[in-house]
């Protein structure tokens, strides 16, 4: 996994769950399979590093297949997800696994890199797959990552924010690097998520 650490999660309100610290799910106790897609290098491990942890690693190595996390975030509405994160490799000969990983996935974020306009194209591609194959009402989320290099942009937000309109997503950008709205882009995600009924186990 790319930005690997290996100091203990954060405590509080975003620490991670045992995996077999809760059985029951209701309405306001949802469990859900997310999956992180995207082009090699965009920052998708960076992301869920430091949402998970608070950490930003520079060195960090390429995904091989893919990688797992968990974590939980409670909502404003007094909700609890519990997010089980599947990030997956970037690299084109990884991408045939890709459906073992979103399938039965409830909520997906795509990933480029702002500097990179062939991330943007390749991000562009996951949405395609997903809305073909991704479960029905799966919740998606654009990212566009590393905004800490806006003097590089190659690729404009207003664009980035049609897309995601006319897909039925929901855009923002993010910095892995200071942690700009990566806790913020995993609450959103929560807040779209369908309530008044148990989340199916993925």
């Amino acid at each position: 996994m790319g930005c690997a650490a290996s100091a203990p999660a954060r405590q509080g309100r975003l620490a991670g769950m045992n995996q077999d610290a809760v059985e029951t799910f209701d309405s306001k106790n949802l469990r859900i399979k997310l999956v992180l897609l995207g082009d090699s290098g965009v920052g998708k491990s960076c992301i869920v590093l430091q949402f998970v942890r608070g950490q930003f690693d520079p060195s960090s190595k390429v995904t091989v297949g893919a990688s797992f996390l968990s974590q939980t975030v409670a909502l404003k509405d007094s909700t609890t997800v519990k997010f089980e994160i599947w990030d997956t490799a970037g690299q084109e000969r990884y991408a045939s696994l890709a459906p073992l990983y979103y399938r039965g996935a409830s909520a997906a974020v795509v990933v480029y890199d702002i500097t990179s306009p062939d991330s943007f194209q390749k991000a562009q591609f996951w949405v395609k797959e997903l809305q073909k194959h991704g479960s029905p009402g799966i919740v998606m989320a654009l990212v566009g990552n590393k905004a800490d290099l806006e003097e590089s942009r190659e690729v404009a937000s207003e664009d980035s924010q049609a897309y995601a309109e006319s897909n039925g997503m929901f855009f923002i950008e993010t910095s892995a690097k200071l942690a700009t709205n990566v806790n913020l882009l995993f609450e959103e995600i929560g807040q779209r998520l369908p309530r008044g009924q148990p989340t199916q186990k993925p």
